[in-house]
């Protein structure tokens, strides 16, 4: 007997158009409209149910698809699919699982589903474990998706040892593959394995092309280019690309006009090209010859036009834009971030209808850019849905302004920290002279599995020099060899300035000479140590090697050098050495090198040319210049011009409480008892508060600090008493210190 197919009835096609037209809606991001259609469906069904779920989802509204979901009536398998896969969408990986695991019953889609949520938002060990559950391992479409994740986070080794144990493999499996070496760089391996293939589609030849883009070697993708049998557009676009990205826009101005076929992503990668390269009248002509303009087109010129500066031909262009296109605003907001102007960038982030995770982090950046931190959490308040991107710009910008406790509440509100974060933390430490908190939160890096890199490594050791915490340093240096950043550039300077401050400074040159390449900051790094720790003609002879070797000198160097002859009394060779940063290398002296030349002057008694050196600065003195003199005044035993420098030294650090003592003090060795008593009247006036004298020791890798005024120290008075006994036994004995016993003794 034939089956007679009945006819779909009146209203069953009218509610088959109604879902159709929901869909339609949502993809066009057209919500409310789609919300109307599906409220005016008298009798829906579950395709009505699910496609509404669906364009939630897709809309970043993932509670209302929530809402409508846990309000279905009836709920097949493909309501809890589309759900799944609308948590996966906007990177609820948690409630994603969560449903998953509730799922009545489950079918292939389903895995591959929860599968590729894990792997999207890099949780590839969760990934790996729900493949290893998987009930039916033949379909390589799991096996290829987690190829494709352990390659985006370069797991390479892993992904080859996938690929090797599939059991059924497909030309998508193989591409997979060679995808995982050609996107990462590595096109020797990729090249092997191109070869060992016994089928190649288009994909295969194009991501070899894309591959050797990647990596710059044009003449290669353009050989594996005039090789492919059949390329198509993608792999003309690839090679366009490739060329307009490395300035060779004739290339790519040549492959266009070769092009059998033109789709508009040429158009737009041409634009581009042309913008990269600041041609940005050709990219205007390319612009309006266009057959046709899609949002991309648009945002490719808004795009150059905010790169080249133009940000007012920008905006114009942007008002003229047909539709709204928030990465064309994005880089608007971006544009306007850049040159400060935050207002601007705010009001185009207020007019955008749907807003991205790049869309808010650009403007919360663009506020902790601009120090206005208490705008950035406010922002950051309103935001849907926070990623990492997110926390690690607050943890910096609140380290940045000093800022440290609410980055510490930021660090410890995040549900996952990665690498980005952990190093803005313990950097914000170190930049504000938190150097304990530092050592603590490196080593805490450690017990909670994650590995450090060489900014890790490096702000560890800036910890350590600061601390002066040498054998905390050694085992950091251990580290480094284990983890292979002995060769980078950035740890070896930290190492060079550790063991500087250290007292080690022939080990810091022992680090200095074991490097095969070294930068203007590792010389610099070297000569202020032998200054530091009062070795000037060992800090001048660096000098004059570095100026042998071809160096030019920086600000940085000539601080150095100065420190160094002002601490060994060469005031004829700082003098010199002043007149060669002004007239040979024409480097403008900034307060840093005055305060220098103050300290020269006034280390060796020479007071009223130091006076007379301050009077006769083109720039005004700050601190270190008047603190410079003041404390030679001490040195010297000068009042009268010691108070000059004082008075002034009270007008930049009105609260700081050493001035305040140095000034007593001078007053005091010269029994002028009035001023001393008028000097302690005005600390009261201003309300100066003595801080605690502060010491550490470290004992077995933990640093333990003294304060002075501490009356929790059950061993208060033993501990003065020890003091006083070892200061007593110190200025009886006669000490030299001797180079050659130093290097010799630490060498």
């Amino acid at each position: 007997m034939k089956r007679i197919l009945k006819p779909i009835s009146g209203n069953g096609s009218l509610v088959f158009k109604q879902n159709t037209k929901i869909t339609q809606l949502g993809k066009s991001g057209r919500v409310q409209e789609a919300i109307q259609i599906f409220e005016s469906i008298s009798n829906k069904n579950t395709v009505s149910w699910n496609s509404m779920i669906s364009v939630y989802a897709k809309n970043g509204k993932i509670n209302d698809a929530r809402r409508l979901f846990d309000e279905m009536p009836r709920r097949n398998l493909v309501s809890w699919n589309t759900m799944i896969s609308g948590y996966s969408h906007n990177g609820q990986v948690h409630e994603a699982a969560a449903l998953f695991d509730e799922m009545p019953q489950r079918d292939d889609f389903s895995w591959t589903l929860m599968l590729t949520c894990y792997i999207r938002n890099g949780k590839l060990d969760k990934a790996k474990y729900l493949f290893d559950m998987l009930p039916d391992k033949q379909d390589p479409v799991c096996w290829n998706a987690l190829i494709a994740g352990y390659a985006k986070s370069q797991r390479i080794e892993e992904a080859r040892r996938l690929f090797d144990r599939m059991p059924v493999k497909n030309l998508v499996s193989w591409n997979s593959m060679l995808a995982a070496y050609t996107q990462n760089e590595l096109m020797d391996l990729g090249l092997k394995f191109f070869l060992q293939m016994e089928t190649k589609d288009v994909v295969s030849w194009n991501l070899m092309v894309h591959g050797f883009v990647q990596v710059g070697d044009l003449e290669s993708a353009s050989l594996f280019f005039n090789r492919i049998p059949n390329p198509n557009v993608v792999s003309w676009v690839t090679l366009l690309s490739g060329y307009a990205k490395n300035g060779k826009i004739e290339e790519a101005k040549r492959t266009f006009e070769e092009m059998p076929e033109k789709n508009i992503i040429s158009w737009n990668a041409m634009i581009a090209g042309y913008m990269q390269n600041s041609q940005i009248n050709d990219a205007l002509k390319i612009f309006k010859e266009m057959p046709e303009r899609n949002s991309a087109s648009w945002t490719a010129v808004i795009n150059g036009y905010v790169q080249n500066g133009k940000l007012e031909e920008a905006r114009e262009l942007l008002e003229k834009m047909p539709s709204g296109n928030a990465t064309a605003q994005t880089s608007m907001i971006s544009g306007y971030v850049q040159k400060m102007r935050i207002n601007e960038a705010r009001q185009i982030f207020d007019q955008l209808g749907s807003r991205d995770s790049v869309c808010w982090n650009t403007m919360i950046g663009g506020y902790v850019q601009c120090g206005k931190m208490s705008e950035a959490i406010k922002l950051f308040e309103q935001m849907p849905r926070k990623n990492l991107v997110t926390w690690n710009t607050l943890i910096a910008g609140f380290a940045q302004s000093g800022q440290m406790d609410m980055a510490i509440d930021i660090f410890e509100d995040m549900k996952e920290k990665n690498l980005v974060s952990w190093n803005s933390i313990i950097s914000g430490f170190t930049q504000n002279g938190l150097f304990s908190s530092a050592l603590q939160y490196f080593v805490l890096m450690g017990k909670e599995g994650r590995k450090p890199d060489h900014s890790t490594f490096a702000c560890g050791l800036i910890a350590c020099a600061n601390l002066a915490a040498l054998p905390v340093g050694k085992q950091i240096q251990n580290l480094v060899f284990k983890s292979g950043y002995a060769e980078d550039l950035y740890v070896t300077n930290a190492l060079i300035s550790m063991y500087s401050k250290c007292g080690r400074i022939s080990k810091a040159e022992r680090v200095f000479r074991d490097t095969d390449t070294v930068d203007i900051i590792s010389w610099n790094s070297l000569i202020s140590g032998y200054a530091l720790n009062g070795y000037g003609k060992e800090a001048i002879k660096i000098f004059e090697e570095m100026e042998v070797k071809g160096l030019c000198p920086d600000q940085v160097t000539f601080v150095g050098v100065l420190s160094a002859c002002s601490h060994a009394g060469l005031i004829d060779h700082g003098i010199k050495l002043f007149e060669l940063m002004t007239e040979t290398y024409s480097i403008d002296p900034v307060e840093e090198h005055y305060a220098c030349m103050v300290d020269l002057l006034g280390r060796a008694g020479k007071l009223k040319e130091a006076y007379k050196f301050i009077s006769k600065m083109p720039v005004r003195a700050n601190a270190g210049t008047w603190g410079a003199l003041l404390g030679a005044c001490r040195m010297h035993r000068n009042a009268d011009l010691g108070k000059i420098a004082a008075e002034k030294l009270f007008e930049y650090e009105p609260h700081k409480t050493s001035n305040y003592v140095l000034m007593s003090n001078i007053h005091a060795e010269a029994g002028r008892w009035n001023e001393v008593e008028r000097v302690r009247m005005l600390m009261k006036e201003r309300r100066v508060e003595k801080q605690p004298g502060c010491s550490w020791i470290e004992v077995k890798n933990r640093i333990h600090p003294f304060f002075s005024d501490d009356s929790s120290e059950t061993r208060t008075t033993d501990i003065c008493e020890a003091l006083t006994l070892l200061t007593l036994h110190a200025r009886s004995t006669d000490f030299v210190p001797d180079i050659e016993l130093f290097q010799l003794d630490h060498g």
